[in-house]
């Protein structure tokens, strides 16, 4: 009786430690410091650190991609990584696209070639919104996974973010590549916006069609 309960603590210690060794892999590991290089970001945002900001926030968006492909080739693609990974991409693309609104507001003029607040209400709310319809689509048993217009999306989000850092960075300044940076991020706000609605749409449809397919097989079973 002692020799098997001994072997019960060690099954139950080994377990742990596999539990353990799975959910700080280092796919997971990757997504949680652009979680915290995010929250860098938002504090350097905060004290017009914009220059530095801009930089962090390359580090940070470079990883988006490094722990899919890191998870996918080391075959360590867990739950929890499905979970956190699209967390802290919603996290810096909404955080950032609400503070630099915010400091586009504090200029004059119409500035329509920079992150608005009717665009950061936008992404927020699609990003709301395809988070809600992944938690019950994938709850009820579907893969909600990103499609490649998502992926897209985040890319031009990226471009429209780190444009638009730049911008307020060398505002003032005589720096000659200025104004092709400008025209640049008034691009890439423009077609990011517009895969945000794009993408989000595409999401609504391809959820709808889910839900009937779910339906449909729940009242067959």
């Amino acid at each position: 009786m002692v020799v098997s309960n001994m072997d019960s603590k060690a099954d139950a210690s080994n377990t742990t430690q596999k539990n353990r060794a799975a959910v700080l892999n280092t796919p997971n590991l990757i997504t949680l410091t652009r979680f915290a290089l995010s929250i860098v970001v938002f504090a350097l945002m905060s004290h017009d650190y914009f220059y530095a900001a801009f930089w962090v926030f390359v580090i940070a968006a470079s990883t988006d991609w490094v722990d899919g492909y890191v998870a996918r080739r080391t075959d360590q693609v867990t739950q929890l990584g499905r979970i956190l990974d699209p967390f802290c991409d919603k996290i810096i693309i909404c955080g950032a696209y609400i503070l630099i609104a915010i400091e586009t507001s504090k200029l004059s003029g119409s500035h329509w070639s920079l992150i608005t607040g009717w665009m950061a209400v936008v992404v927020v709310g699609r990003e709301l919104l395809v988070t809600m319809l992944r938690g019950y689509i994938e709850q009820h048993g579907g893969d909600f996974s990103a499609n490649r217009a998502g992926k897209l999306k985040m890319v031009f989000q990226c471009i429209a973010v780190g444009g638009c850092l730049l911008v307020f960075a060398l505002e003032n300044s005589a720096v000659p590549f200025a104004v092709s940076i400008g025209w640049i991020t008034a691009i890439a706000v423009w077609v990011a916006i517009i895969s945000t609605i794009y993408s989000g749409i595409l999401y609504v449809f391809a959820a709808t069609k889910m839900v009937k397919d779910l339906t449909r097989h729940g009242d067959a079973t």
